[in-house]
């Protein structure tokens, strides 16, 4: 299976199964789309009208020695491995989601914790909870050593003293089990403080600051309860949390709706505030909501991925870059086998902890009673759907099985394929559509990259 685009003067060919990415004249890049169905002579035929014979019948042998060197129309070896591996494997748990808050001091309007409540109640949670779901990870993570906790909300930083708990109680278990933590913090960073700062500079992995980007989006969306904006407030804390860091290990984390579907200014007003790494993503809304994206958004949306993309091009011939979490990806790489058939790991190796020690599949299934899947104290009560959650891959999902970036997307969210379809192997089509797009526009980056090294040799 091949994909063929054309996409900032570049005609890209993507072999689908083996990875492989070539960047091909006019002549290769019209042969490959019909060589498949035709002979050589066919070929040579239907493109006469436009190219040189004998050049035609040169780029047909080229591109059958690409194929016999297995870069091009090379066939699908991982259906039977998933099958196999899904059946076989030993499930261990990897990662937690603590949600140390289901409290919040904004309330943004998109929220799909509803302000921190997840269709439920709000509530803190205590040591006990946090500390017993520590001893979950350890119990059941095997012989894996890296482990990996994310605080989350609502707002973790108005629960601040259990997580300096559970942080230190989790360096004591470090040492006792041979085990290494990393601990993420996801803030709104209206509590954000030195104190705190200093902490998560020495204690947390990764950071994650949620702005939206320009003042008037960010705070339209993201207002406290009182409709006043948050955004004067937070951006000082997070461009000195930012350079602290010394610009890595963090992002900026915003999300663009119905209302701003020119984001690609949002991004670029990050980045012209210093930070350098950022991700501005799609919301998910079902259709009712005003500020849901619409079918009719879409062509819209790609422009302005296309213009990022150039963007980005442009500032790193300029020595300003930064980088943007949804046109980052390794071609050379990038994750496992199973990691890319399966996806994130929810319900299986990751699992988000409420306030009061259950479990779901992740923190967008919580409050879905449908997904309680047991709790901190007896450990997984619905095997279940372990094993739902399991079998789950690109080619349990139709949608991905025929899908050029099935091995890049990974099969898509779990959650959102179940609240717009009611089956977690279903396919969020607007998803799906966005998700496509970003693949092409950072697979055309890496190839203008590469393109500019050789440029820079040849000088």
């Amino acid at each position: 299976m091949i994909h063929q685009y054309k996409n900032n003067g570049y005609n890209i060919v993507l072999d689908v199964n083996s990875g492989a990415v070539h960047v091909v004249d006019d002549l290769v890049y019209d042969a490959i789309a019909l060589y498949e169905d035709h002979s050589k002579q066919e070929i040579v035929s239907a493109l006469k009208d436009r190219y040189d014979e004998a050049e035609i019948s040169e780029a047909v042998d080229e591109i059958t020695e690409l194929k016999e060197e297995g870069m091009l129309f090379t066939e699908d070896i991982y259906e039977k491995y998933i099958s196999d591996f899904a059946e076989n494997r030993e499930t261990v748990v990897k990662a937690l989601c603590l949600h140390i808050a289901h409290d919040c001091n904004l309330a943004c309007r998109y929220c799909f914790a509803e302000e921190g409540e997840y269709h439920g109640r709000r509530a803190l949670m205590s040591f006990e909870v946090g500390k017993a779901a520590l001893d979950f990870l350890i119990a059941n993570s095997g012989s894996r050593r890296n482990l990996e906790v994310d605080f989350f909300g609502g707002e973790p930083l108005m629960n601040f003293d259990v997580v300096k708990q559970l942080v230190k109680y989790g360096r004591e278990q470090e040492k006792i089990h041979n085990k290494n933590f990393r601990f993420t913090l996801t803030t709104n960073g209206v509590l954000l403080d030195e104190d705190i700062l200093e902490f998560a500079n020495s204690e947390m992995g990764n950071l994650v600051l949620s702005i939206d980007g320009r003042k008037e989006v960010n705070d339209k969306m993201r207002p406290f309860r009182g409709g006043q904006g948050s955004y004067d407030l937070i951006v000082p804390k997070f461009k000195k949390a930012a350079e602290s860091r010394n610009q890595e290990n963090y992002y900026v984390r915003g999300t663009f709706t119905h209302n701003n579907t020119d984001f690609c200014e949002d991004v670029m007003h990050l980045a012209n505030l210093g930070f350098k790494q950022i991700s501005v993503e799609p919301v998910v809304a079902l259709p009712e909501e005003e500020y849901a994206i619409k079918e009719s958004d879409i062509e819209t949306i790609f422009e302005q991925y296309d213009k990022l993309a150039k963007e980005i091009i442009k500032r790193n011939k300029e020595g300003n870059s930064f980088n943007f979490f949804h046109f980052m990806i390794d071609l050379e790489g990038g994750p496992c086998v199973a990691k890319r058939l399966s996806g994130c790991g929810s319900g299986t190796e990751y699992l988000a902890v409420t306030p009061w020690g259950d479990f779901y599949p992740c923190h967008q299934f919580v409050g879905n009673e449908e997904f309680l899947m047991g709790n901190v104290w007896e450990g997984i009560k619905r095997e279940d759907i372990r094993k739902d959650f399991l079998k789950c891959n690109v080619y349990s999902k139709e949608k991905c099985r025929d899908c050029f970036a099935r091995f890049y997307c990974s099969g898509g969210c779990a959650a959102n394929s179940y609240n717009f379809t009611g089956d977690v192997n279903g396919a969020y089509d607007i998803g799906c559509e966005l998700q496509k797009k970003r693949i092409e526009c950072a697979i055309m980056i890496k190839a203008a990259m590469a393109d500019d090294q050789s440029d820079e040799q040849s000088a």
